[in-house]
């Protein structure tokens, strides 16, 4: 989908808005595969020692400072806490591979933006974040793990949000079946 020169200024825009609409998505999502699917997955798997069974790590990294006033005894988290925990990891592992396979896409992204404030919160207040790795925005440095970095990867949230997963996607796979484009 191409425009072709010989087409006025207004339909060639109009083309590559189309296109755009495709793969602007598209790029998204294999962005976010190819950037932080593998990132989200290791972090999630250390946060457990069975389905339903948080890690002591994984209530350490995400109460950091209630881990350390109880001298890291689980038996004084609680049930809020254990449930607060154990969402929180499956949601690590859950959403990045709805957003790849672009299944429910859109609420999946919502749910990593959420996912990615709490990180970002946690770290900055549970874990004392300093300075180097909150970092500042529009200063000289593109290197800070959390304003900089983080900012990116909600920028690809925001986009998939809007735009939704794309022609390459269960979800578009989904909406064809249910107005009857395979068939049925």
């Amino acid at each position: 989908m191409t425009p072709a020169p010989h087409l006025p200024l207004a339909q060639q825009i109009a083309a590559l808005d189309r296109l755009g609409d495709s793969l602007v998505p598209s790029l998204a999502r294999a962005s976010f595969a190819a950037i932080l699917l593998m990132y989200f997955w290791t972090s999630g798997l250390t946060k457990f020692d069975g389905p339903f069974t948080p890690s002591l790590g994984a209530y350490a990294q995400i109460f950091p400072r209630t881990m350390e006033a109880a001298g890291y005894d689980l038996g004084q988290m609680g049930t809020l806490r254990w449930a607060i925990v154990l969402a929180g990891s499956w949601a690590e592992m859950v959403l990045p591979a709805l957003i790849v396979l672009g299944l429910a896409t859109r609420l999946s992204a919502l749910g990593m933006i959420g996912f990615v404030a709490v990180q970002s919160l946690s770290d900055i207040i549970g874990h004392t974040a300093g300075p180097e790795t909150i970092g500042a925005w529009f200063d000289a440095s593109a290197e800070a793990l959390i304003l900089d970095q983080r900012t990116l990867w909600l920028f690809l949230l925001v986009v998939l949000v809007v735009k939704g997963a794309g022609p390459l996607s269960l979800d578009r796979l989904i909406l064809r079946h249910r107005a009857g484009g395979l068939g049925g």
